[in-house]
């Protein structure tokens, strides 16, 4: 090419021939309309962020807050707490405490509004809440309510733990609208006498245990449900198109169907006088009837066949996209199969394999339905305590701190995740 013919012409020349003011004024321009495409960019994300902030951020906070909340005996007593602030243990209680308290419990009676008060305090004494019933069902009291003596001696009276500080202990420590005991009861944690965090009692600390308990049933069922997605991927993902689409239809089936139902047909197929016992026992491997229900071998068995579609879908993707001809060449070098596979093949599928393993030990966490219903007392997770405590027992302070710890485990192992799969990209 001739070297005249690069250079510009005059007419291109002037082009860049921009005075200052020009230069400045085209790039005003494209700050507007640069803005412009921002502005109409968050137009249309706006809806679904707010959306998403109404029905998703805004419920889960407000639900995750009641772990740390504790109104229900400071809108109760107010008066009885404040007049406690300054009291301490081994010293005796102020008879004002006792005069506010009745006359507190009495307008409690009167509005009926002292029923979150005894669930509350029942919570950390068991017991409290017959103090309290108690001591309402002989209010009004028939002595001068302004004598604080006659009025302690007349609820000691009543019932004698009025005059154990213990009991006062628990009204003091409460005294704010925001507790740490639903937080130390989720970790398996409590106060002791001096306000001090040691750990509870043996015969109430199972929370522990059962996060544990979820912990590894899930790890169970991932590793089960990599184990047969794997080569299921692989086949689909080697098979012709229209074999390959026949099959998926297969793994796909379970999404179709309510996991209500899949759940009850595992119990027909797996009770004492289903399917796979009649079968086992008609080929005579077995003599008697295996028990695969209402125990851990169930929920492992129903759920590895829930989970089974998510392992398979990011596994299969991935291998859809690699090519068969790096394996071809390995083994045209001498390289033997297994090994090209492994070395080859393989390291390319990790990125599916690390998604379809988070993705299921993140949904297996916090399975309800189908341990409740194959499980037995002790295949339990935390999730079927959550809604234990939510919808039978009324205590959502408690729900709710099981449900931010593991709302924070899921948080931690995503970021673990997150970090590895970094760590390996920053690695190839």
């Amino acid at each position: 090419m001739n070297q005249a013919s690069t250079l510009p012409t005059q007419a291109e020349a002037e082009l860049f021939k921009e005075s200052p003011e020009q230069i400045r004024a085209l790039q005003k321009k494209f700050n507007k309309a640069s803005r412009r495409q921002k502005w109409k960019a968050l137009a249309l994300v706006l809806p679904l962020s707010l959306f998403l902030f109404l029905m998703f951020i805004v419920p889960i906070a407000s639900f995750l807050g009641k772990s740390v909340q504790n109104d229900e005996i400071i809108g109760v007593l107010p008066q009885t707490l404040q007049s406690l602030e300054q009291w301490q243990e081994g010293r005796p209680i102020p008879d004002a405490s006792y005069i506010v308290l009745a006359q507190e419990l009495l307008t409690a009676k009167e509005n009926q509004s002292a029923g979150e008060l005894m669930r509350r305090l029942n919570y950390e004494e068991p017991g409290y809440r017959s103090l309290i019933s108690k001591t309402l069902r002989r209010l009004p009291l028939t002595v001068d309510m302004q004598d604080g003596a006659a009025v302690r001696e007349a609820l000691i009276k009543l019932d004698a733990r009025w005059g154990e500080q213990g009991y006062w202990r628990i009204l003091q420590r409460n005294a704010s609208y925001y507790s740490q005991y639903y937080l130390l009861t989720a970790m398996d944690l409590a106060q002791n006498d001096n306000n001090q965090i040691v750990q509870a009692p043996a015969e109430q600390a199972v929370f522990i245990d059962i996060y544990l308990r979820t912990f590894v049933i899930a790890l169970v069922v991932t590793l089960c449900t990599l184990l047969l997605a794997y080569p299921l991927a692989y086949l689909l993902a080697t098979l012709p198109t229209r074999s390959s689409n026949l099959l998926m239809i297969f793994v796909l089936l379970p999404f179709w169907t309510s996991l209500l139902v899949r759940t009850a047909a595992w119990i027909v197929l797996l009770q004492n006088g289903g399917l796979i016992n009649g079968f086992l026992m008609w080929t005579g491997i077995i003599e008697q009837p295996l028990t695969l229900v209402f125990n851990r071998i169930g929920v492992y068995i129903s759920m590895v066949h829930i989970m089974l579609p998510f392992m398979v879908l990011p596994i299969y993707s991935v291998m859809k996209g690699i090519s068969p001809t790096y394996v071809r060449a390995a083994i045209s070098m001498g390289c033997h199969p297994l090994i090209s596979f492994w070395k080859v093949y393989f390291p390319q599928t990790v990125a599916g394999v690390s998604a379809g393993c988070l993705l299921v030990f993140i949904s297996s966490i916090g399975y309800y339905i189908t341990p409740a219903l194959l499980g037995g007392p002790k295949d339990q997770m935390i999730s079927y305590f959550i809604a234990f405590y939510t919808n039978i027992s009324i205590n959502w302070g408690l729900a709710a701190a099981l449900g931010l710890f593991l709302m924070i485990a899921t948080m931690v192992l995503y970021g673990v995740y997150n970090r590895l799969v970094g760590t390996a990209k920053m690695g190839l």
